[in-house]
């Protein structure tokens, strides 16, 4: 773990900063047009390993080295190293690798500690060593290679380096002067965070990993500690701006801030003192760039990118640029082809770093939100906050603790939590698997046919505990396309009976649920497949929506709603529960989501209505409640009912994840059973920040200020993030949607690829033959003898 790299910072004086006008080589001079004299802008381990790796597989590269700082000046006190990083390093330099295992400080062990209480979790394994130790072995290989290192020496403008070298590597930092230089190429964005920190040190080692929670008059503070020496300690101190502000650190010098951590974190720290290198208060800012390279200028460590310190990142990232750029470097005949290669091959690791840091980052923003969990289960939540620790692989770190982080949820024994049933008003779920609604976009006059009957049909038998319908449309003129279900005719409902028998007399167990929609100014459109979210090229009917917008250039305008026509939109929502009733449905969901008519009201984005059914959140509420209430009132009392939700339309000017919680906590209020937490989708120009379970952080902030149960959606793909996502707490069902077009008995065989059998998955009797994997080839072949041919 190291903090943004600030000792390479560059700061080049005005005069000398430029922009992409300034000409840089395009091409090196070498004969094999491989670049020959390189320069390396920034002194951090990225900078000096990058150095050392090149001139050692070419001794005959001119390369030099510029650091601003002094050799002993250095921020930060420990680096964590992960075995995978160390393999790359004893592979490309055992020279390095020999010296860094001479000094490293190994454990296990992470103790987190809330409320006085110690949980202890193992089978981690950490590898750390002083930060200046680090630079003082690679500056020692640098130079036993003859790499020319300029310390105490500011590096020429990045522009100047650019005309006079083959090559130049800008590891300059968080910072990053070159980045600066060339920012309408690199086009950087840079942002903030909602937390200050600071990076002190210990003069006693810890015993394990140390995350230690104080709940101070002035709110949470957090202690992240671990050991990287025998006798030392890195203690890095966060908390959020304003507990900052609230507690008088803004007002502090540094000897002040210093003791009052010291203070704070007495029990963690047995009474002793805390010390200070440079390091001062600082936030946290992710680097991302569109480009990493420039002509022959190269973007490395914390110049091209930033990962939160929480998930000790920083110098593994740069050391792994370094090793990938030397490769290739060596593999590809110019720069040009190798510079992309570098980046084709790092940017989509550094991408998933970056958003596992991020769900860190933003969990230790909002760890007040977790405090009232049990201390077991807030221990799990922390180890698997950024999704890289997962149940599964926590049970196989430390089983014990697992384990009983499980009964402390209720699973009885040998069940993992995704099979622990879950109660929704009157209706009891067999499991924790919902299949997500997916549109078939295969009906005809909105009549579900075959294609229904057994799409649905198999995902129950599959072994969800719930199966949700596509979006069934409220009216003819509400459908989405053509091929849009309907619930606007008593022979629609009976179409829909047909489904919901065959879902309870041979999936038992297994709970089905409409979801009630209207498209607004999304509808009138062609099927997905022949062009999603384009207007049919005829046969058009009229839209309506809460404004007269498009949703992109070249979509139908829509009809603002009057008085008259909302109370005719939810006449029709009303009509439509109660052939839901009368078709067995067992859970209703309202579709607020995604850009659709209910959802537009919800949007500011979308809704610019002057009158009551406009303008604040209260006002953009008003219609969607009138038609939840409408519906409920017609809804069997002891049947549930959802909502779907957009809690952010990833546009700017859109919902607020404020908003997004105020939205569910009105539903709730109003009587939803559970909210069923989607993003985005409500306009076209919309920017998703896609990743795995990417949606989730929403769900979770949902569910503990609304106090509602929630459904999470987006990107959950495998059985162990759903037990990881469950037994966290950070949501109480989850949906899928692909997972289950890939294998409609996907929750089945996560059953049977976890060993579990039990109420919760219940194979259908014609299929219990097929409840254990079949065999795919020879089992008695003989195993290969260790040392053989050797």
């Amino acid at each position: 773990m190291k903090p943004p790299s600030r000792t390479t910072s560059s700061k080049t004086p005005v005069s000398e900063t430029a922009t992409s006008a300034i000409p840089v080589s395009e091409t090196a001079p070498a004969p094999d047009g491989r670049p020959r004299r390189i320069a390396v802008i920034g002194g951090g381990p990225g900078g000096l390993y990058a150095a050392a790796l090149l001139k050692r597989l070419d001794p005959a590269r001119e390369i030099t080295l510029w650091e601003r700082n002094a050799p002993e000046d250095t921020f930060g006190f420990g680096v964590v190293l992960s075995d995978e990083t160390l393999g790359g390093i004893e592979h490309a330099d055992p020279v390095v690798y020999r010296s860094l295992r001479e000094d490293f400080v190994r454990w296990d062990d992470i103790d987190i500690v809330h409320r006085g209480i110690r949980h202890t979790s193992g089978g981690h394994g950490f590898a750390a060593l002083g930060r200046r130790r680090l630079l003082e072995i690679l500056h020692e290989r640098c130079r036993s290679l003859g790499v020319d290192l300029r310390l105490r020496t500011q590096a020429p403008a990045p522009a100047r380096l650019a005309q006079e070298y083959d090559l130049v590597i800008a590891a300059d930092g968080v910072h990053s002067a070159t980045r600066e230089t060339y920012a309408d190429v690199f086009r950087p964005r840079v942002t903030g965070h909602r937390c200050r920190y600071i990076w002190l040190a210990a003069g006693f080692a810890f015993d394990a990993f140390r995350f230690e929670i104080a709940e101070t008059e002035h709110g949470v503070m957090q202690l992240h500690g671990y050991p990287y020496a025998a006798d030392a300690s890195t203690v890095i101190v966060e908390m959020r701006e304003e507990v900052w502000r609230a507690s008088g650190f803004d007002e502090l010098d540094k000897q002040e801030s210093v003791a009052h951590c010291a203070k704070v974190f007495a029990d963690a720290l047995g009474g002793r003192a805390l010390k200070s290198d440079n390091s001062a208060w600082t936030t946290f800012r992710t680097v991302v760039n569109a480009r990493w390279s420039h002509g022959n200028v190269v973007l490395l460590g914390d110049a091209a990118h930033t990962a939160h310190f929480s998930i000790g990142s920083g110098t593994k990232l740069a050391v792994e640029d370094a090793l990938a750029l030397a490769a290739c470097l060596e593999e590809h005949p110019d720069l040009r082809t190798a510079s992309a290669a570098y980046e084709e091959e790092r940017r989509p690791v550094v991408a998933s770093t970056q958003r596992a840091a991020r769900a860190s980052l933003e969990w230790f923003e909002n760890i007040g939100l977790y405090l009232g969990q049990p201390p077991r289960r807030f221990a799990f939540n922390l180890l698997t906050r950024s999704r890289r620790v997962t149940h599964d692989n926590l049970r196989l770190r430390d089983s014990r603790f697992t384990a009983a982080v499980e009964r402390e949820f209720g699973c009885p024994p040998g069940t993992p939590p995704m099979f622990t049933p879950f109660r929704l008003r009157g209706l009891t779920l067999r499991n924790r698997v919902v299949v997500s609604p997916m549109d078939m976009y295969s009906a005809v006059d909105g009549l579900p046919g075959d294609l229904h009957l057994v799409h649905l049909g198999a995902r129950a038998l599959g072994g969800a505990g719930l199966v949700m319908t596509e979006m069934v449309c409220v009216s003819p003129k509400g459908r989405i396309t053509p091929g849009c279900t309907g619930l606007y005719t008593d022979r629609q409902a009976a179409g829909w009976r047909r489904v919901t028998d065959f879902v309870h007399e041979h999936a038992p167990g297994a709970a089905i649920g409409v979801q009630l929609g209207h498209s607004g100014r999304k509808g009138s459109t062609r099927l997905m497949w022949e062009g999603m979210d384009e207007p049919l090229p005829d046969g058009n009917w009229p839209l309506v929506a809460a404004s007269p917008l498009p949703y992109k250039p070249g979509s139908q305008t829509p009809r603002e709603l009057g008085p008259d026509q909302l109370a005719e939109v939810r006449d029709r929502f009303t009509a439509a529960a109660r052939r839901a009733a009368r078709a067995g449905f067992d859970l209703l969901e309202l579709h607020c989501a995604h850009g659709y008519l209910l959802s537009g009201f919800l949007s500011p984005l979308t809704n610019r209505r002057t009158d009551a059914y406009g303008g604040s959140l209260a006002g953009r509420l008003r219609f969607p409640l009138e038609v939840f209430d409408a519906v409920r009132e017609v809804w069997p009392e002891q049947r549930p009912m959802t909502v779907r939700i957009s809690a952010a339309d990833w546009a700017e000017g859109g919902t607020s994840a404020d908003d997004a919680v105020g939205i569910a906590r009105a539903f709730a209020e109003h009587g939803a059973d559970a909210v069923d937490v989607s993003t985005g989708q409500v306009v076209a120009d919309e920017r998703p920040d896609y990743g795995r379970s990417y949606q989730t952080p929403f769900a979770d902030r949902i569910r503990h200020e609304a106090g509602v149960p929630v459904i999470a959606v987006g990107a959950i793909s495998s059985w162990d993030d759903v037990n990881s996502l469950i037994l966290a707490g950070r949501t109480d069902l989850c949906a899928l949607a692909r997972p289950h077009l890939y294998d409609p008995n996907w929750t089945l065989h996560a059953a049977a690829e976890q060993g579990y059998a039990g109420p919760g998955a219940d194979w259908p009797a014609p299929y219990r033959a097929g409840s254990r994997p079949p065999r795919t080839g020879r089992a008695d072949a003989p195993k290969p003898r260790l040392g053989l041919g050797r």
